[in-house]
């Protein structure tokens, strides 16, 4: 688990006390990382680097790392889909997350393994950002092959309160503020959104999350609560869009959506050099979904629901100790974590019209797990940093299926080495290479499963855990005001998740390999002018198979993003932020491609005294892209029975207008 503040990396690069004499540490994409950092493609983003930064969902906060790309094909509650170094990560196959250190991904999800729904974050409460690719770092284990992303809540905050009105129906009001109760700060926070969007089905949204946080000197006990249920207008086949039969922001099966409810607890602490972590969650999750139509039922059609009922309970622990090996500086990080996933209903059923008519498959699972880790960090010389680690997991599972055959039970282990070398050619350059192991877990029931539940064929079993291996080489550029770092990645996964469009679904694919390459910079060339920017190119191909069939579906292999920021006169602040991703093979011999896509966004702040006033104009340019593309065959009503080839499509969200007002006390 990636703690939400890394012993070694505790720099502050600015600080003020405000009026109630509590310190405020501002972190930043300034924060120095040249002799701290191990990776040229780790980093941290604060508050201040993302708080003008317009954003149409919350998942998009997961931008702020260099070379992500957070979309959606389904309605506003749905977790978004990530993609990172040539994954499609669908809902996070292999991009693990925390908040507060704990792990937000879902085991054995009822929708797709890794399941990562962040709607259940407050953008305001959030104070920083870590992120760290590939799979070189001990304190990582499960879903981190192509990242890690933690998020760190605020302890304080002044009171606060805020109201947004925007395009197609869209409200949004916050409050939220700390105050001291002895020694203790106490923050509290409540967030509503209702949201109808641009389609012709209105999207309905209501969400709310609630937040309450009590932190002593070195601990904390946060207490989140969040739920949301919607209408979905999921992807739709171009077809469709071309005859008329629907408008670009049409349906064709009105009765999608879902619903969601997470309730977290979780308890920070630290004591001298030892840091603790222990949380609990309940979880209930249901989504209604229809990608083929009236393709394997041409009467009732395919319409289908998963449901997702479980406990999440875990915690972890680490220790550093400070020592000398043969005269040089070591620093040794011994850790151990165990989560237990409770999982009372997991399950998939035929619906027509939003209501279930059957059960495909229904199961209970418990997953447990535990990891131990041990790494140490050596100053060869002052310029010269060696770490080497060791992780070792198991994970064990017990299913329990309404189909008896499907039932069982079983643990599976992993050693991971780790290796990183730092080297300080300079004082504003700093060279690095990288070597690590990591894996991402597959759904359990896979591993039990005896006999396909929809047909009755026999069905072959997959691995509890599969392999990832990587390597790195990085260099990073510090000069007073201006940041820039270069990396060249290699990454080899045993198993891929690709995304099944007929099914709705992801499934174990070939084994894979991508390399390429990412930039990224920040600079301050003046007071009142900060850019930013960074890109990637990738190349992602399964291995082991046939030349004409390597083409990795929805691996995207080239990201662009840029923004500048400016501070000027009369309090006034603007942003203008641009997000591109190009083509990508849409299936295995690349004869399907999707479209590029490029987004600007523009954000216009005024304060004024204790008041500020803001206007995002999401989609500038009012660009007709896709969100997301894939290839598959379905059937409208009244086509041949065996379905049509199609492209389809979820669009961008046309040109949209949020004007906000903001009050601090």
């Amino acid at each position: 688990m990636l703690p939400t503040c890394a012993h070694a990396q505790e720099n502050k690069i600015d600080s003020d006390t405000p009026s109630n004499g509590t310190a405020i540490v501002v972190y930043g994409r300034a924060l120095p990382q040249i002799g701290v950092a191990t990776s040229g493609s780790q980093g941290v983003v604060g508050y201040e680097d993302f708080e003008n930064r317009p954003l149409a969902r919350v998942g998009e906060l997961v931008e702020n790392v260099p070379g992500v790309i957070a979309t959606q094909h389904s309605g506003t509650g749905k977790a978004n889909q990530y993609f990172l170094r040539g994954f499609n990560l669908d809902h996070g196959t292999d991009f693990a997350g925390f908040v507060d250190g704990v792990p937000v991904n879902m085991r054995s999800h009822g929708h797709g393994q890794g399941y990562m729904d962040l709607n259940f974050l407050i953008p305001e409460l959030v104070e920083r950002i870590d992120y760290r690719k590939g799979p070189y770092f001990s304190e990582v284990g499960d879903f981190s092959a192509a990242g890690t992303v933690a998020f760190k809540t605020r302890s304080t905050l002044a009171p606060v309160a805020q109201m947004t009105v925007g395009s197609y129906g869209y409200y949004r009001a916050l409050v939220a503020g700390s105050f001291k109760a002895g020694d203790k700060d106490i923050l509290l926070a409540i967030d509503g959104t209702r949201n109808n969007g641009p389609w012709t089905l209105n999207e309905d949204l209501h969400k709310l999350n609630a937040f309450a946080k009590v932190s002593g000197t070195d601990w904390s006990l946060s207490l989140s609560a969040y739920h949301a249920d919607w209408n979905a207008t999921d992807q739709v086949p171009e077809r469709a869009i071309s005859s008329g039969e629907i408008s670009r922001y049409g349906n064709i099966d009105p009765y999608l959506g879902g619903h969601t409810t997470r309730v977290g607890l979780t308890f920070n602490a630290s004591a001298s050099d030892t840091d603790w972590t222990a949380y609990a969650t309940y979880y209930d999750f249901g989504l209604t979904s229809n990608f083929t139509y009236y393709l394997e039922d041409p009467v009732n059609g395919d319409e289908f629901q998963q449901a997702d009922r479980r406990g999440v309970f875990g915690g972890s622990v680490r220790h550093h100790i400070d020592t000398a090996l043969a005269g040089l500086p070591v620093t040794v990080t011994l850790g151990a974590e165990t989560r237990y996933d409770m999982i009372g209903k997991v399950g998939l059923y035929h619906s027509v019209d939003g209501v279930r008519t059957g059960t495909v498959r229904q199961d209970s699972v418990d997953e447990y797990s535990g990891a131990a880790f041990a790494e140490a960090q050596i100053a060869l010389t002052d310029r010269l940093r060696l770490t080497t680690g060791l992780r070792g997991d198991l994970l064990g599972y017990d299913v329990r299926s309404d189909l008896a055959v499907n039932s069982g039970h079983g643990w599976s282990a992993m050693l991971a080495p780790k290796a990183r070398l730092a080297w300080r050619v300079a004082r504003s350059l700093e060279l690095y290479a990288d070597y690590g192991e990591s894996y991402h877990s597959n759904d359990v029931r896979g591993s039990t499963i005896t006999v396909d539940p929809s047909t009755g064929d026999p069905a072959e079993k997959v691995p509890a855990l599969v392999r990832a291996r990587g390597a790195e080489l990085g260099a990073r550029v510090e000069t007073g005001h201006f940041t820039a770092s270069l990396v060249g990645f290699y990454l080899t996964l045993g198993s891929e998740l690709v995304y099944t469009g007929d099914g709705g679904t992801t499934e174990p694919n070939a084994a894979s390999r991508r390399y390429g390459t990412e930039a990224s910079l920040f600079w301050r060339p003046a007071p009142w002018l900060t850019l930013d920017a960074s890109g990637a190119l990738t190349h992602a191909r399964f291995t082991g198979v046939d030349a004409s069939a390597r083409y990795i579906p929805n691996s995207v292999s080239q990201v662009l993003s840029a923004g500048a920021s400016f501070e000027l006169p009369e309090a006034i602040s603007a942003t203008l932020r641009l997000r591109h991703f190009g083509s990508a093979p849409l299936i295995e011999d690349n004869s399907r491609r999707s479209d590029p896509t490029t987004l600007v966004n523009l954000g216009l702040y005024r304060t004024f005294g204790r008041g500020r006033i803001g206007l995002d104009v999401l989609n500038l340019f009012n660009a007709r892209d896709s969100d997301i593309t894939y290839y598959y065959t379905s059937r409208l009503q009244g086509e041949a029975t065996d379905g049509v080839d199609d492209y389809h499509i979820h669009p961008v969200e046309p040109r949209e207008v949020r004007v906000s007002w903001q009050y601090n006390f």
